[in-house]
């Protein structure tokens, strides 16, 4: 029996946007801690929210070419499970946040063609993330890539990975059905508004998530 498809809201800031988010059925709440992001979400901010959530969600923090001290420390004050670096990050900088945080990491890798994925296998994370490649930009964009670049890439053979880039509560159900990941993980599509999360969209992407995820 096919697992079920993982469901991720990230770019998280409000409590009000969590507990939607958890209502509908999310595995898991995204923190942006990049400053230059619209979900930008500072850790003392941070640390509030999540000391307010029930049990059993877990709490992911996305990082873009921090170092691994200050990743550490925001780890700890707000008491995340997952880390997910969308930078440039190199395998030894994984290591070395794995040993000192003990979190899990997922690495995003953005996809514009099959050269891309190759030699992804090197990063010692528990996850890869897939995203579209917009120059200029770590993610967030709103944009696909073509999902067919992931047939048969043994870096879906050999990872879990969770599929990002221009989901939508539209195109969700497709996607599943087409690459069958072992997550999918979405922000800007359920806004209605950079940053700005809509209810109505988070309920609707979530619906089709399970229940794409269910015929599968």
């Amino acid at each position: 029996m096919t697992a079920p498809t993982r469901l991720k809201i990230c770019g998280i800031s409000q409590r009000v946007d969590a507990y939607t988010a958890i209502d509908a059925g999310a595995d898991a709440l995204g923190l942006v801690f990049h400053p230059s992001s619209p979900r930008f979400i500072a850790p003392e901010q941070a640390a509030a929210l999540t000391a307010a959530l029930p049990p059993f969600v877990a709490l992911v923090g996305l990082f873009v070419n921090r170092p691994v001290a200050e990743m550490v420390e925001v780890a700890r004050l707000c008491r995340l499970d997952t880390l997910q670096l969308h930078g440039d990050e190199s395998p030894d900088h994984c290591l070395a946040l794995r040993q000192q945080t003990g979190c899990r990491l997922i690495k995003a890798i953005r996809v514009a063609g099959p050269d891309d994925l190759a030699d992804v296998e090197r990063y010692p994370v528990d996850a890869l993330l897939f995203d579209a490649r917009v120059s200029g930009s770590f993610g967030g964009t709103g944009q696909c890539f073509d999902w067919s670049i992931l047939t048969g890439s043994t870096a879906t053979l050999h990872h879990r990975w969770i599929l990002a880039g221009g989901l939508t509560p539209d195109n969700v159900a497709d996607a599943i059905r087409q690459t069958r990941p072992y997550a999918v993980d979405v922000s800007s599509g359920v806004e209605s508004a950079p940053g700005q999360k809509d209810a109505d969209r988070i309920k609707r992407f979530a619906a089709a998530t399970f229940s794409a995820s269910s015929s599968c």
